[in-house]
């Protein structure tokens, strides 16, 4: 019998992550993309206003992210990262011009040094609710939203990493993510940051070895059809071929939330998104501010200092994309520069508005999020957005395209492809891509 074929559909993090794991299987892969360029929202490019290459939007991972740093070495890209020696994280409150600064005890514990803040007994009985709940609600059905630990740390890092208000956000998510990270303490906590730019440390190193073992990479090519026989995937239907699948081929939909739900009869997929805004501006940070800074009582959320250019990140944006860029370049710069001590003459900058960046993280959008496996016996589905239990992060992506990858690997061990015996009943389901 013929050699396998995997079909994997959308070359951003999920579907290279479940390319990298499965090359070594010796299997026949093939990634389509319908873009011209891999990384999906993850990407990286050459901006002329700036004169430099910048990060479509800004991404920050920790020391828990597993997943995540098990890829980067799958690909050879460590020594792209910045790795941090411990996890102090520095906060400034621009309404009362504050400063604190959240770091670990140095113990066997997992405790923390919370500066001024100077929680009261309550806020840690609230969180210690939310730790021990089993359900999925709002977090305002659970703790009280309110107070110096919640809106001087619990809050930021919530937003931060949901992309939706904590309060409405999922009690499930929001649990996973502080038992991950705080709760596990400093070592699990460390920031790690992206030094060559997205595309530098995260795509192209992948695309390299997935080129040496011989994988397929087709650019430029969309799907338009899933062609469907009984209950399995029968052929790939492009904009100028089709392709028709043997019986032990396998396809894994790594892509965005509306493009799969629509491929794939009746999938279950978030259907709300929330925004980011991130904003560049290229100028040299001074040698004082902090490679990350955490911001509250203001538009800015998340300062990073790169070496040539501070960057800003706003979650949850979506009351910004109404904004004129000008104005809102203008408003979050006089935050920067009040942050960062520089003058207040405007520098280059660029505004990027990413309208669908993550799903809204509540928790009726969390149960619409599917399993890998899914009704089509060849089929499986990836993306930050499918039900790993974690926000959409780039730990999220990867861990999607990791576990679609196991389950290849399971359905191919299992043969549980069964040639059809007919052509009968094929029906066509079309992606809407607007």
């Amino acid at each position: 019998m013929s050699r396998p074929t995997i079909h994997i559909i959308g070359a951003g993090i999920a579907g290279l992550a479940a390319a990298v794991d499965l090359e070594r299987t010796g299997v026949r892969i093939v990634v389509h993309e319908a873009a011209k360029q891999a990384g999906g929202r993850c990407r990286s490019y050459f901006d002329q206003r700036l004169g430099m290459e910048i990060d479509n939007g800004n991404h920050l991972m920790v020391s828990a992210n597993k997943n995540a740093l098990a890829y980067i070495k799958a690909i050879g890209a460590q020594d792209r990262l910045t790795y941090f020696t411990d996890a102090h994280f520095d906060f400034v409150d621009l309404r009362s011009s504050e400063r604190w600064t959240i770091a670990p005890w140095r113990g066997p514990l997992p405790l923390w040094r919370l500066g001024a803040l100077r929680p009261r007994a309550a806020e840690y009985s609230d969180v210690m609710k939310l730790i021990f709940s089993r359900d999925d609600r709002p977090l305002r059905d659970i703790m009280r939203c309110e107070g110096p630990l919640y809106e001087k740390l619990i809050r930021p890092l919530l937003l931060a990493a949901l992309n939706t208000e904590p309060a409405e956000a999922s009690s499930e998510l929001a649990r996973n993510l502080l038992r991950e990270t705080l709760l596990r303490g400093e070592a699990h906590c460390r920031p790690i940051m992206i030094r060559e730019g997205l595309s530098g440390a995260l795509v192209d190193p992948a695309l390299r070895l997935l080129e040496r073992h011989k994988v397929e990479l087709r650019f430029g090519r969309r799907l338009q059809a899933l062609c469907l026989e009984r209950n399995r995937v029968a052929a790939l239907q492009f904009e100028d071929q089709t392709i028709d699948l043997s019986p032990l081929d396998l396809v894994i939909l790594a892509t965005p939330a509306s493009v799969t739900a629509a491929l794939a009869p009746g999938m279950n997929a978030p259907a709300e998104f929330n925004t980011i805004v991130n904003a560049h501006y290229a100028v040299a940070p001074s040698a004082a501010l902090a490679p990350i800074t955490a911001v509250t009582g203001a538009t800015t959320e998340w300062l990073f200092a790169y070496p040539n250019c501070l960057s800003v990140t706003v979650s949850a944006a979506n009351r910004l994309l109404a904004r004129d860029p000008q104005d809102l370049a203008c408003e979050i710069w006089r935050e920067v520069a009040q942050i960062a001590g520089l003058n207040g003459d405007l520098p280059p900058w660029r505004i990027i508005k990413e309208k669908r960046a993550t799903f809204a993280a509540t928790p009726e959008q969390n149960k619409r999020r599917p399993a890998t496996r899914t009704a089509l016996t060849n089929l499986l589905v990836a993306g930050d957005w499918t039900a790993t239990g974690l926000p959409a992060t780039i730990e999220g992506a990867v861990t999607s395209g990791f576990s679609a990858a196991r389950e290849a690997r399971l359905l191919l061990a299992a043969d549980q492809c069964a040639t059809p015996s007919s052509k009968e009943g094929k029906t066509f389901a079309h992606a809407d891509h607007g």
